[in-house]
């Protein structure tokens, strides 16, 4: 007498759909994400040559005795990076939140 057990599992169309959906939801998700970082890191970058190939035009100008390339990479590089790290956080906290409301509208 032949069982049930022994058939194959057919996966159900809504469950195929579904994990679609969560497919592209996650692929929509990590686009952003790295688009994201290419931008920060594009900051990142300009700030960090740009301290360094300015500084000697910048040494002419003085800021309380002390060349103004000085004040551009000791405090301003340092808050950039800073803002660089608080506004990554905060936006892909908005992505993540975005994605997992994604996540539960398909569930």
């Amino acid at each position: 007498m032949p069982t049930d057990s022994a058939a194959p599992a057919v996966p159900a169309p809504d469950a195929d759909l579904q994990r679609e959906r969560i497919v592209a939801a996650r692929q929509r998700h990590w686009e952003r994400a790295r688009r994201l970082v290419a931008w920060l890191l594009a900051l990142w970058l300009a700030t960090s040559f740009g301290t360094v190939f300015f500084a000697r035009d910048l040494a002419h100008l003085s800021v309380f005795g002390w060349p103004l390339s000085f004040y551009l990479a000791a405090q301003g590089a340092s808050l950039t990076y800073l803002a660089i790290i608080g506004a990554y956080a905060w936006r892909m906290r908005a992505l993540d939140r975005d994605f997992a409301r994604q996540l539960g509208e398909q569930a």
